[in-house]
This record gives C-alpha cells, structure tokens and sequence, in this order.
C-alpha cells in the first residue's frame, strides 16, 4: 500500500456548490440575495477555516456565480486546482418561506455541477488522506453516478485513504426512491465514516429504536456511525464503541449548515491527529473519539448563532475552549 504523501491538500470534499437565493424584503418588493451554499460546499469551507488542509471538486462554472464559489473557497483557503472551468450555468436554489418552512425551487437543469460524468473525474493528489462526499449531488444524474465512481476509485486504490459520507437526506428533491437508496446503500458499504442527522437515519432505516437502527447501519460496512441529533448532541457508534458529546446551551439564530460544520470539524479533529486512514482511525480509542466528537459538536454549536451557513475559523474555536476552561 502506498502511503498519501503530506505535502498539499489531506482532504478533498467533492459535491454540490451552488447559490442560494434567500428572500429579502426592500422598499421595491421582495429581492433575492445570492448566497454561496450546498452541503459538500459548507463543508469544504468549514474545514478550511478549521485550518485542515482541504481541497474542493465539482464542476463549477465560467458565470459570475461561479466566479462567486471560487472566490468564497479561496477565502477559506481551500484549494480549487481541481475544479477546471464549465461553460454552463451555475446551479440557483431560490428559498421562499411558507409559515415558517423553507421551500426550495431548484434551477439545475444542464448546469456545471449536474453535468459532471465519470470522464471529468480528475486525477487525485497523492496528498489526499480522506474523501468526503455527500449532499443532493448524489440524486441527480449523471452527477450523483459521477461521485459514487469516485468513491469507489479511492476505495480501490490501494492508498489507504479515509471516506466520510453524509448523504444529507432531503426527500423532496429525490425522483427515484429506489435507485437512491441503492446507491446511498454502496456508498454506506464504501465509507469508514457515515454521519446522518436522526431525521435521515428514520428515512433511511424506518421508525424504530435509534441505537438499533444506527447499529444496523453501522452493519452495512462502516468504522463509524454518527448521528447528530440537534440541540441533544451527537453520538458515535462503532464495534464495541458507543460515545456522546453534549450539545453546549447557545442561542440559536440559523440551523443552516450546522452539519456541515459538524462534519468538517470531525475530519479536522482526525487530521490533527494523524488519524486521516481507515487504520488511523481504527487505532482511536473511545476517548479519542470523544475529543472528536466533542470538537466537531462545539464547532457546530458556534454555527447556528450566526445567521447562514457561517462556520467558525479555527481562533474562534481555539478562543471559545479558552474561555470554556476559564469559567
């Protein structure tokens, strides 16, 4: 097995990049405010201002949005050396709010992202460590059979390389239950890490007990199974392994992209402790795990007080422990 090299990018977040159009009330009438998003996106961002060393691939367009995307990511530090240019549009997500509920009208017909096809998958830096993939690109084709072929690429190719899911279930947007299930079913095999909010673990395994269901995923092939449950925490489950993290009391302001930070706050755990493989993070033991859980659950925690997917940067975090072992 050949070893990632160090030198560059440890993890590569590959998935959804789009622009949200949140509603906003001006003296004209209702405007749309573009706002960079997508889960795999969030993610990219999150790591980045975490300080992990995190690269991005999608199909990201010529368009002023994404020109927008590029500019957003090079803020957070996160390498887009692999994202060459695409002639087609950006994809536009316009939010409206009905009695308080967020409804989406999704614009991706034959635009940067949607489009992608197994041909465009770029060759993977040897510094890579760890994958994660997720989000609505795994639902539309070819996009969604795009990821799940790079999925399968890291997991075959003898690199000893970690791979985190989140599906990120949103079932109003999936056309083909049963051909999305399929697929989220060999990723889950594929993956060492699989994180789903309790709400995705009742879709995907049906109403029951959360433990036997989060055990009956943790079944299906991963290390690791977490399971975020909002304001209550989130918990790790593994052979032998059943940890918890609390949640901390904030005042919250926006949920949105709060997995998201969750997600890049583990893998940025894992990589400042070396624990970037399957073998890695095999030899963790339970109160490593913890720490993980407990870092990316604060990171979380510190998202949902600001307003939009806004993830803290990694003084932030540093700064927060500082005044948690001060009180």
């Amino acid at each position: 097995m050949t070893e990632p090299s160090k030198n560059g990018p440890a993890i590569l977040c590959a998935g959804e990049a789009l622009i949200d159009m949140v509603p906003r009330e001006t003296p004209e009438g209702r405007a749309f405010l573009p706002l960079p998003g997508g889960a795999v996106f969030n993610t990219a961002i999150a790591a980045g201002r975490l300080g992990a060393p995190t690269a991005f691939w999608y199909g990201l367009s010529t368009d002023l949005f994404g020109d927008h995307l590029r500019a957003e990511l090079a803020r957070a530090g996160v390498d887009t050396s692999l994202c060459r240019p695409f002639d087609r549009p950006t994809t536009l997500a316009f939010v409206t709010l009905v009695e308080g509920q967020a409804h989406y009208l999704f614009l991706d017909e034959n635009t940067a992202g949607r489009m992608l096809t197994p041909a465009d998958l770029p060759e993977i830096p040897s510094s890579v460590r760890a994958l994660f993939v997720g989000g609505i690109s795994l639902v539309g084709e070819p996009v969604g059979s795009t990821l799940e072929a790079l999925a399968a690429r890291i997991a075959g190719d003898g690199r000893g390389r970690l791979i985190m899911l989140d599906p990120n279930i949103r079932p109003g947007f999936i056309r083909d239950e049963a051909a999305y299930r399929a697929r989220i079913g060999r990723l889950i095999g594929l993956a060492h890490v699989v994180k789903l909010s309790d709400e995705d673990l009742v879709w995907l395994m049906g109403k029951g007990d959360m433990d036997e269901m989060a055990r009956a995923v943790h079944a299906m092939g991963p290390h690791l199974v977490l399971v975020t449950q909002g304001s209550r925490g989130a918990r790790a489950l593994g052979a032998g392994l059943d940890v918890a993290a609390p949640a901390p009391t904030v005042t919250v302001a926006d949920t949105v992209g709060a997995g998201d930070t969750f997600n890049a706050a583990f893998l940025a755990a894992l990589e400042r402790r070396d624990a970037l493989s399957p073998t890695g993070l095999a030899a963790l033991d339970a109160d490593a795990i913890e720490a993980a859980l407990i870092f990316a659950v604060r990171a979380a925690a510190i998202s949902v007080t600001r307003v939009g997917a806004n993830p803290p940067w990694r003084h932030e975090m540093d700064e927060a422990l500082v005044h948690q072992s001060q009180a």
